[in-house]
């Protein structure tokens, strides 16, 4: 839970590429967005694609999230605003590439991004960080500033591999850095209701982690793939599309979750 008063601050993570990370961090930012919550995605992830898919031209970041770690830029200054009213980005560049390497013999170097989250908490209501799709010192900041890991989980065979690997890590984190970070949930993600292999993922993640899965599946989706390459989320690109629409049911169901957390 987090700090009364103060943004909800969630980790996307998973370290298998192509699972959807990004494109959930987009649009579920956008879809809270819409519902007047006031968030900051932060994109830890040297491919920068969550900047280019809205719309910040590499140009324009500058300060960059490497320069929040590594020379400790206040998140403040490296904010853009998005084409998405409510939602800003704190923009990657390829320098963070080489931000483990930088950090590996700083005494502090766990606790960066937490200390220049903390700065600016009570600016938003959310904070999304998309992890880069490794357990590296990036997605160690990340976990350690969080009060959540949302997991996205892609409906193949190879699903659960190495989802062990995350929960080891997400443990060790809240042994040593972090001891209030929890598992926001598990959402599945590239669903495709013709397939028996989705059906079967679902249902086999569903029986071995119960409430930890989101009930809301986000399916594979053309619209979803298209919208990046014009720069705007899906949500902007077609909100009618069931891409979008699920992110919209997912943002409702994180909603929920959270005001029932508060409620205990």
């Amino acid at each position: 839970m987090s700090e009364s008063g103060s943004a909800h601050v969630i980790a996307m993570a998973n370290q298998k590429g192509g699972v959807g990370k990004t494109t959930t961090a987009i649009n579920l930012g956008t879809a809270l967005a819409a519902v007047g919550r006031r968030v900051l995605l932060i994109d830890l992830d040297p491919q920068g694609n969550a900047s280019t898919g809205l719309g910040i031209a590499f140009e324009d970041r500058d300060p960059s999230t490497y320069d929040v770690l590594i020379d400790g830029e206040s998140l403040v200054d490296t904010a853009c605003a998005t084409p998405v009213p409510n939602l800003f980005i704190a923009p990657a560049t390829t320098d963070l590439s080489s931000a483990d390497a930088a950090l590996m013999q700083e005494a502090d170097r766990g606790t960066r991004l937490r200390d220049a989250v903390s700065a600016v908490r009570g600016q938003y209501d959310y904070v999304l960080i998309d992890c880069p799709p490794s357990l590296n010192l990036l997605t160690v900041n990340a976990m350690t500033a969080a009060d959540s890991v949302l997991v996205p989980l892609q409906c193949e065979f190879f699903a659960r591999e190495g989802l062990s690997q995350l929960i080891q890590s997400i443990r060790e984190v809240t042994g040593t850095l972090n001891p209030r970070l929890k598992i926001q949930g598990i959402v599945l993600t590239m669903y495709d209701r013709r397939n028996n292999l989705s059906t079967q993922v679902e249902a086999d993640v569903r029986a071995n982690l119960g409430d930890l899965v989101y009930e809301t599946v986000i399916p594979r989706n053309v619209r979803l793939s298209e919208a990046p390459s014009h720069a705007i989320p899906a949500l902007l690109y077609d909100h009618t599309c069931a891409g979008s629409v699920a992110y919209q049911s997912l943002a409702a169901e994180l909603l929920r979750r959270q005001h029932d957390l508060e409620l205990v």
